[in-house]
């Protein structure tokens, strides 16, 4: 399998921003998708700034930018100021604030006002029936499930993918996004299920090349890459043989 055989459309996930402006001459990324977490990590601390070099520099692509605030007024302030800095600008809005309240009716008044949501953090299908119902009338509208996550708890994602494309195809506006993947096998499970768009970080990305790797040839790699790793860091497991040869005077 290659990738051209794919429908899932690639979103470069993370907030390195020398990163994400290499990725805007790269083809295969349909879009970007970000959160304070990756901004944290990639050490953004001006966030005008950091969204506007990054949105000057990809204009054409859907980009996902998170408002930071607990509070839904105040949440839908930044909402409205980030959807003012580009067209092409989605705005991440966690299913609920940190109280455990949903954010139905920002999500819901943002979208009938024409800005692009992403409805993010959502891991079980009762939310994305939720979102569904809060995205209706919506123009575009991200609803990002969080499939890694679900892994993470020792659960098969793939059925909860499967079930929230058939809960959304209702609406087309709508699109599934599957974010934290951790392997190169979970773009072709996302494809597969038929989610729209699947978010990969750069180690990710870097992996690309691997999908339908020969698999002999594949093992050839790694048995030389064991090779050359020994003899680099000069290990051996039996000792050489002293030299017992006797010196003639």
């Amino acid at each position: 399998m290659q990738f051209a055989d794919l429908k899932v459309r690639l979103f470069a996930d993370g907030a390195d921003k020398a990163s994400m402006l290499a990725l805007a001459d790269n083809p295969l990324i349909a879009g970007f998708t970000t959160n304070p977490t990756l901004m944290r990590k990639a050490g953004v601390t001006d966030y005008h700034t950091f969204a506007r070099d990054v949105l000057a520099a990809v204009p054409d692509r859907p980009i996902s930018f998170e408002v930071v605030s607990d509070d839904f007024d105040a949440m839908e302030r930044e909402a409205r100021a980030l959807a003012a800095w580009g067209a092409n600008v989605c705005v991440k809005i966690p299913v609920t604030n940190t109280r455990g309240e949903p954010a139905g009716d920002l999500v819901h008044r943002l979208a009938v006002d024409g800005i692009h949501v992403n409805v993010t953090a959502i891991l079980t299908l009762p939310q994305v029936e939720a979102a569904c119902e809060w995205l209706a009338g919506c123009r575009i509208g991200y609803i990002s499930v969080f499939a890694g996550r679900i892994a993470d708890t020792g659960r098969d994602p793939v059925p909860v993918m499967a079930e929230a494309v058939r809960i959304m195809s209702a609406n087309s506006a709508l699109e599934l996004v599957w974010a934290s993947p951790r392997e190169i096998l979970n773009v072709v499970q996302a494809d597969s299920v038929g989610c729209h768009i699947v978010t990969l970080t750069d180690d990710l990305i870097a992996k690309l090349p691997l999908l339908g790797k020969d698999l002999d040839e594949f093992s050839l790699e790694t048995v030389a890459m064991f090779a050359h790793d020994a003899r680099s860091a000069g290990l051996s497991v039996v000792a050489e043989p002293a030299d017992t040869t006797v010196a003639v005077a």
